[in-house]
């Protein structure tokens, strides 16, 4: 019997916002991503192994990791800003 098992990164950009980059000290727009690794059987990805969160200047590429609370409340931050605009 044949078997294909692996893992694949799924990367989803949950929200862009817009604040001071800590590399580039400009106001640009930065992208909060959710990376996930997936357990894929025959390349059918079956479940999620591990999810990593991080924001991305569009400006430089400067990439800083995020915890889940901080991912979660960017999310938040930028509903709540485009309820007041």
């Amino acid at each position: 019997m044949f078997l294909l098992f692996g893992t694949t990164l799924r990367d989803k950009v949950l929200v862009t916002v817009t604040f001071i980059c800590e590399y580039c000290r400009m106001s640009a727009a930065q992208d909060v991503y959710e990376r996930a690794t997936k357990f894929s059987l025959f390349f059918v990805p079956l479940f999620t192994i591990s999810r990593r969160y991080a924001v991305v200047c569009s400006n430089c590429g400067g990439t800083t990791s995020l915890t889940r609370e901080q991912a979660t409340n960017g999310i938040e931050w930028a509903a709540r800003s485009r309820q007041v605009s």
